[in-house]
């Protein structure tokens, strides 16, 4: 990709202000005067300031000292692109670094600005984000303590830290930067936003989740929202020490998905439904061939033998349009072992449970919901929203027959996310579907601010451990809880 191409919307502004309109004469005559006859002013610290995570956003000496350095940035900037190749070639990051930081360094030096070491380290890395990266928020895409971002319009950018909400003192220059910002990120998929197509979901190289929304929609301005992922996956053992999930159910999980149960995970926005089902999906066997269907890929299996499908919205005439549902039946043709659905939000949930009962079982989705019984009326009415005219038993007896297990997730009150329920599907009583919890999450206190609990067995052996046996899965007793022996 050409740096004219990566810079997007810039390219029609910045070339304007690198030959700007004749000066008068005093202006001509003050800019060539020699250093020593008219010594440049030195950019102290002062004037740039230090980006800070204040508690209550930013104070108006540091929107001061902000808008000082976006100025200097801004011109900067603005002549270093003048002097850089526009068809230069962003396929070598290194080099195409190397080549900005040189053309920075003459920049400054014909600019006569003196920074100290750590100024102008601060504004070559603002620069080459800007050019390289993904301009005023590439410094919290690194930041590994961030795991979400929202740039609610220029002035305002807020990140989750430790399940937490803080506002930064990072800011973009008016709404044409954030969107110059959206457009680099969506233009490489393929992907479009403007009036006529106001949202755009898309995600980032390293797999990150975007949704953008820019005016007439979006009345602050351009607003952009991502969901950081880890750069490494998240493994069972780190579900474990995070408190999400306890040793016994890792073992009790890791046996559901060998013995090819079909699962749902359900939970709010945010609880880290993805998470878990990317953890459950690391169970899977090796030799098995996995088809993923998403929105936006997020998933990140590790095993050989996987498809990743990714359903596609629509052109500016309203064609094109390829669904979830589309995908789902299109999978059925794949020969897949196992379809991962990354979320069932409408009618494909009734394709999916069909899946779930002709023969690939071990399948696995994720629904939002507040609790396993509520996931169970969820999968209800998307099935109706499928437009086949069913009856509501012949739905329920579906989505009985089909999951075999719910696994609630939530985000608790201090940040944390815990699974708070594992829950068997047994079947049906009349025309109501009975649920047995397995494993459930007792709160027993509040410690510094932190909820203290613990997720525990209910002692009751579910009815599928049969298929445990089947798949040769034998696990202790002890995994359902004390007394569980009595049972045998």
């Amino acid at each position: 990709m050409s740096l004219l191409k990566r810079l997007g919307r810039a390219t029609a502004e910045e070339p304007a202000s690198a030959a700007p309109e004749p000066a008068s004469p005093a202006a001509t005559t003050n800019r060539l005067t020699p250093p020593e006859a008219s010594p440049a002013p030195r950019v102290g610290a002062s004037e740039l300031g230090v980006l800070r995570r204040p508690a209550l956003g930013p104070s108006a000496a540091s929107v001061q000292r902000s808008d000082s350095f976006n100025e200097l940035k801004s011109r900067i900037q603005n002549r270093l692109i003048s002097e850089l190749d526009p068809r230069m070639d962003l396929g070598n990051p290194d080099e195409v670094r190397r080549t900005v930081e040189e053309t920075f360094a003459s920049v400054l030096e014909a600019e006569n600005i003196v920074l100290t070491r750590v100024e102008r380290l601060r504004l070559f890395e603002a620069i080459a984000a800007e050019i390289l990266g993904y301009g005023p928020i590439e410094p919290l895409l690194k930041d590994d303590t961030v795991s979400e971002i929202m740039v609610n319009g220029p002035r305002q950018v807020y990140v989750e830290r430790n399940g937490k909400l803080e506002r930064t003192d990072v800011v973009f220059q008016d709404d044409d930067h954030v969107m110059r910002v959206i457009d680099r990120i969506v233009s490489p998929l393929g992907r479009r936003i403007d009036e006529s197509s106001p949202m755009v979901d898309a995600r980032l190289p390293d797999g990150s989740r975007i949704n953008a929304v820019i005016p007439p929609i979006s009345l602050v301005g351009p607003t952009l929202t991502i969901r950081k992922f880890a750069k490494d996956p998240l493994t069972a053992d780190d579900l474990v020490r995070f408190g999400t999930m306890s040793q016994e159910m890792v073992t009790f999980l890791k046996a559901c998905v060998e013995a090819r149960l079909n699962i749902v995970v359900s939970g709010g926005t945010g609880s880290g439904k993805t998470t878990t089902l990317n953890v459950l999906s690391s169970f899977i066997p090796a030799d098995e061939r996995i088809v993923t269907i998403e929105n936006a890929a997020e998933l990140q299996l590790r095993q050989d033998h996987v498809v990743t499908l990714e359903s596609r919205p629509p052109n500016i005439e309203g064609r094109g349009e390829i669904t979830i549902r589309d995908l789902v039946v299109n999978a059925l043709r794949m020969r897949p072992d196992r379809i991962v659905v990354g979320e069932c939000r409408s009618g494909e949930a009734l394709d999916m449970l069909q899946a779930m009962n002709t023969g690939h079982d071990g399948s696995m989705t994720t629904v939002h919901s507040n609790s396993p019984r509520d996931t169970l009326a969820r999968l209800e009415t998307m099935c109706l929203m499928a437009g086949v005219e069913l009856p509501v038993r012949a739905i329920r007896e579906q989505i009985a027959s089909a999951v075999d297990l719910i696994i609630h997730q939530a985000r608790l009150k201090d940040g944390s996310r815990r699974i708070v329920a594992v829950t068997e599907v047994q079947g049906m009583e009349g025309d109501v579907i009975v649920l047995q919890d397995i494993f459930v999450f007792e709160q027993t206190g509040m410690e510094n601010g932190k909820i203290v609990g613990r997720i525990k067995p209910t002692g009751i052996r579910p009815k599928f451990v049969e298929k445990f046996e089947v798949a040769n899965i034998y696990l202790p007793p002890t995994i359902f809880g004390a007394g569980f022996d009595r049972l045998f």
